[in-house]
């Protein structure tokens, strides 16, 4: 099996120590003394290659100088996010480490937007919409296969019910709406759905008309997921060589872009009337 790299919950753990011991005027080798670990499994903690236990966190939280309630407390919560698991473990072995990430960010999410040309969002796709982005994408895979990529699909909607349910707001182009995927039935199903979801409290849609003109962000979708403390505004994106994050000016530049693309949207009203329309049609 091949090695996993660093999780993205690790690399800001051990970019945050780092910053502390540069604060601290303290070398590696200072650190390693004071914890009596190895120059290289300090080098490791920094880098998120090795996860860092909470006695340790304790102890260099000591060391730098950590005394603000809020700042220790952020640390010691993130030391612990760096050996949770959930759900999705089952399927750990099926898909990237990427996307691992992605599906630990969203289970912590406290609100998503997202930007989508095509297709319907993931959060919001029906099964039958789903099983046939799959078999479009994967022709070669066997039928379980499939059925195992659309009840991880599934899976991942339930961030959106209960009384923590996520706040999702999605602006798409119209696009992912006219797009036929898996036939008039489908589709017809599919935009049912949609408008089922809009009338959820937590879900925003909004449609980007073709009428609209160029896009704000026409290089592709995007989303952007905002976390309690410590963690940043995170943007996150897929390309065929798979997903990426950005964090800092990167993530508010994309935020300036979710911005510009929902000032050239519908209103959710008319974005609702919009969706109707186009299930009649079909």
């Amino acid at each position: 099996m091949p090695k996993r790299r660093p999780t993205l919950r690790a690399q800001w753990l051990g970019k945050m120590l780092k910053e502390l011991r540069e604060q601290n005027g303290l070398k590696l080798t200072d650190t390693a003394e004071y914890l009596q670990r190895s120059f290289s499994a300090i080098s490791k903690f920094e880098s998120g290659a090795l996860p860092v236990r909470e006695p340790e966190v304790l102890a260099l939280m000591d060391l730098y100088g950590v005394e603000g309630e809020q700042q220790r407390a952020s640390l010691l919560r993130l030391s612990k996010e760096i050996s949770r698991t959930g759900w999705w473990e089952k399927y750990s072995s099926e898909i990237a480490d990427w996307f691992i990430d992605y599906m630990w960010l969203e289970s912590r999410a406290d609100r998503i937007r997202t930007f989508d040309i095509t297709p319907v969002n993931g959060l919001v796709q029906t099964a039958a919409y789903a099983e046939a982005l799959f078999r479009a994408a994967n022709p070669h895979d066997s039928s379980a296969q499939i059925e195992r990529g659309v009840e991880l699909r599934m899976s991942r909607q339930a961030i959106l019910e209960g009384e923590n349910a996520v706040q999702l707001d999605i602006v798409m182009e119209e696009a992912a709406l006219q797009r036929m995927v898996g036939g008039r039935e489908v589709m017809k199903d599919q935009l049912r759905h949609l408008l089922a979801c809009s009338e959820r409290p937590n879900i925003g849609i909004r449609v980007v008309p073709f009428e609209a003109g160029a896009l704000a962000s026409p290089n592709g979708g995007f989303m952007l997921i905002t976390m309690e403390d410590p963690f940043p505004l995170i943007a996150y994106s897929v390309s065929p060589a798979g997903g990426f994050y950005l964090e800092s000016e990167e993530a508010r530049h994309l935020a300036a872009l979710y911005d510009r693309s929902q000032e050239m949207s519908l209103s959710p009203e008319d974005s609702v009337a919009f969706i109707a329309a186009l299930e009649r049609n079909l």
